[in-house]
């Protein structure tokens, strides 16, 4: 007999599937159709949800759609949302931190992506002479150019060319392609990588790198041979062969492949931060009614660097406030006056990875960390007894500092309180973009990644006020909150 697991499996249709996997590409090629792919699962998996156990650990665990769905993430991790873009500009939206370029027949460059002009130094007006290899292989580049668009060669091939900078080696991928005008043209994709501003200085805290061992790490990322890297440092090959060792056992890889993936997978999420905080944030400021206020900081135990912000009374009584996953620091500008008229002194912390608070160390209990974190601000600004006020599932952490620390808390106001979910009817009564995420996390772990970081994507691309009225959409008060002016600026001011 089959299991129930196997039952639910077999009842998800070949249409249902191949529909739904039609949608995921459609969202990773454009985040906008997210909806999209809300309403197909929902009519394929919700059937599934209604008749799966409730506490069964997992719900369509199909590989190929697991498959489907990793692939579908690798085009959302090269969607390049900063700037829309001309005909021949377009050719270059799938690459983000790989150098890539357009060539024309007379081998000029027509189109560069920004880690092109970091790592190749070319521009628009250059020409393939410009393009800093040796000049046998720009020979053996412009007859490859010109062969594939004279239709001699398949639409592709690959060359390995030698870096006259570094004396590396590096790959081009050249593949013959047209405007929507019918220019033919040749995009060549390099392994030359985009290394983001501060990135060495992520890296090494979320490993606990050294610093010669993030450099080793951004060479192997730029293609650079363990001999290649031991020239450029002055170091023996021993010595870079024990530096990788080291780095593979703090980044937990077993192999250079793997640590190479692991360090662009970390760079694709730090993209997403460093194009959208270009300086620090030091003072929280609004753009009409929101009085300033400066972030103060601390350093815990374990050596993070921690912020919070007080609102209100700066003298006055205490009231912790919890400000919910999106980081919503900042009340509207009428309710933080009336905070200051009551004599109300509103802490609020910035939690581990927000704003400028250091992540926490890999493997370290998040949920731990909101606990401690919290009565170490509480203990600096000196509280020993105060309400807890939280946002939405920030009633979770309410909760257990009250359990915890009975005599530190008078009492807990949750604002939109979340109770546990303990049925599968709860699910139900969620608007759809909630449960695809929450029902997701629940009986489809192994699919949850793409869903979040395609609805990440979403926000960067259609704005905050624009993430707010698709989420939110259905209810018209939640709407209406959101754009009444200061609440409007108390939202994007302080998430």
């Amino acid at each position: 007999m089959k299991s129930n697991q196997q039952q639910h499996e077999s009842d998800l249709s070949d249409q249902d599937r191949n529909e739904a996997i039609d949608r995921l590409y459609d969202v990773a090629l454009d985040p906008e159709r997210y909806e999209t792919l809300l309403d197909v699962w929902e009519s394929a998996v919700g059937p599934l949800r209604a008749q799966a156990d409730f506490s069964a650990l997992r719900l369509l665990d199909d590989p190929m759609m697991a498959s489907h769905f990793h692939r579908a993430g690798e085009f959302l991790d090269r969607v390049d949302l900063s700037k829309q873009t001309d005909d021949i500009q377009s050719i270059l939206l799938p690459f983000g931190k790989v150098s890539a370029f357009v060539l024309d027949g007379g081998l000029g460059v027509k189109a560069v992506n920004t880690a092109a002009t970091e790592r190749l130094s070319l521009t628009a007006s250059s020409k393939l002479a410009d393009l800093a290899v040796h000049s046998e292989d720009l020979d053996a580049i412009g007859k490859t150019v010109r062969s594939l668009l004279a239709g001699e060669l398949q639409d592709t091939a690959v060359l390995r060319v030698r870096a006259l900078s570094r004396g590396h080696f590096v790959v081009l991928r050249l593949q013959r392609c047209q405007t929507a005008g019918g220019a033919p043209l040749v995009l060549a994709a390099s392994s030359e990588v985009g290394w983001p501003n501060g990135f060495n200085d992520i890296l090494r805290r979320a490993f606990n790198l050294t610093a010669a061992e993030t450099d080793v790490v951004q060479s192997l990322v730029e293609c650079c041979s363990v001999s290649d890297i031991a020239v450029q440092r002055g170091r023996s090959v021993d010595t870079i062969r024990a530096q990788v060792k080291s780095i593979q056992a703090k980044t937990e890889t077993h192999s250079q492949v793997e640590l190479v993936r692991l360090a662009l997978s970390v760079m694709d999420m730090a993209n997403l931060t460093l194009d959208t905080q270009l300086q620090p944030r030091l003072v929280s400021k609004g753009f009409a009614t929101l009085v300033e206020r400066t972030y103060q900081t601390l350093t815990t135990p374990d050596g993070r660097r921690l912020d919070y912000l007080v609102l209100g009374a700066p003298d006055g009584k205490p009231v912790l406030f919890l400000p919910l996953d999106y980081g919503l620091l900042r009340w509207p500008a009428s309710a933080e006056a009336e905070a200051t008229r009551r004599g109300w002194r509103v802490i609020v912390p910035v939690r581990a990875g927000y704003g400028l608070s250091d992540p926490l160390p890999q493997k370290a209990s998040f949920d731990d960390a909101v606990i401690m974190d919290t009565m170490q601000v509480l203990e600096t600004e000196k509280v020993t007894r105060c309400p807890i006020v939280s946002l939405g599932g920030d009633s979770y952490y309410g909760i257990r500092l009250a359990r915890l620390y009975p005599d530190r808390f008078t009492a807990v106001i949750a604002c939109a309180g979340v109770l546990p979910i303990t049925r599968a009817e709860q699910f139900e009564r969620m608007e759809k973009w909630h449960r695809f995420i929450l029902a997701g996390a629940k009986y489809t772990p192994h699919l949850l990644p793409f869903m979040v970081k395609a609805g990440f994507l979403l926000a960067r691309k259609i704005g905050k006020r624009g993430f707010v009225h698709a989420v939110y959409g259905n209810s018209p008060s939640d709407v209406a909150t959101f754009e009444d002016p200061e609440v409007f600026e108390a939202m994007v001011t302080g998430s």
